[in-house]
């Protein structure tokens, strides 16, 4: 059986599947996921419910809901819980807030040194986390603001600002100006094009980037762990202390890791039911 259904012409590089190679094609698929997502997630479970698990065994010999019970009946991973909630929220608002105007420049006005202000806004995406955590902590540690939530969000706020910032630009490029221009002609000001006409369409780009920022700032630990640690405990920095390689413990580590998985997986079931296909492919630039 061959993945190539016709001669390919010459100078075209696209290759063509047959309908006899989608179950090949599947197995794929499918066995990729189960080893990339689904075998790590089965082994954190047995994990979390392992009352002892040591070589040669291929599973644990016996289960146990002990720490389960202990992780959710401790008020410190519940309060890190909440603060991770907290700061998640005001992040993505505020997020959204400031990536508003500053994608509406990027889109809509035309400047010199365009190019780079872009690499400027996408800095924090390219360089790496830790690197972003150590030069803002000191800056912070200066202002007064390490050791705080204010500071714990606006460290955070660097990370999610710059991919809200594309995804908005992506989407208001793709309103037309003649909306605007017809809106302006019917009397309306600044603030009554914003409101219906901007911010409407603008719906597929802000649940996109929000739903990403909030994902983001939740399971966000480098910059929360250098700046807010250990007065600001949140789910991954409770996470770190059990993954301490002197006191690693692997069963409490696997229970919080799932609890940092719920967020994410509600959101994102939350949103393919919510969002229509093509609203997430304008709010990630695609359309």
């Amino acid at each position: 059986m061959s993945a190539i259904a016709a001669p390919v012409p010459l100078g075209e590089k696209r290759i063509r599947f047959t309908e006899e190679d989608r179950p090949l094609i599947a197995f794929g698929l499918f066995t990729a996921l189960g080893l990339t997502v689904l075998l790590p997630l089965a082994l954190m479970f047995l994990w979390s419910v392992a009352d002892g698990w040591s070589p040669p065994n291929i599973v644990p010999a016996a289960y146990t809901g002990e720490r389960w019970a202990a992780v959710l009946s401790n008020s410190d991973i519940l309060n890190a819980g909440l603060t991770s909630l907290f700061v998640s929220v005001v992040v993505t608002l505020a997020t959204a807030v400031i990536a508003l105007p500053t994608a509406w420049a990027m889109a809509r006005i035309p400047f010199r040194a365009k190019r780079l202000v872009e690499i400027f806004i996408l800095a924090p995406m390219i360089i790496p986390g830790l690197v972003v955590a150590v030069g803002i902590g000191r800056l912070f540690l200066s202002l007064g603001l390490a050791y705080s939530i204010s500071g714990v969000i606006l460290v955070q706020i660097v990370g999610t600002l710059p991919l809200m910032i594309r995804l908005m630009t992506a989407t208001l490029e793709g309103i037309p100006q003649e909306l605007i221009h017809a809106a302006r002609s019917l009397g309306a000001g600044t603030f009554g094009v914003l409101i219906h006409i901007i911010l409407p369409l603008c719906v597929p780009g802000l649940l996109a980037g929000g739903l990403l920022s909030f994902v983001a700032s939740f399971e966000e630990f480098d910059k929360t762990f250098i700046v807010g640690a250990p007065a600001v405990q949140t789910l991954p920095v409770r996470l770190y202390m059990y993954l301490d390689p002197y006191s690693m413990q692997l069963p409490m580590a696997s229970v919080v890791a799932f609890l940092l998985l719920v967020p994410a997986l509600i959101i994102f079931v939350i949103a393919g039911r919510v969002l229509r296909d093509d609203l997430m492919a304008a709010g990630m630039g695609k359309m």
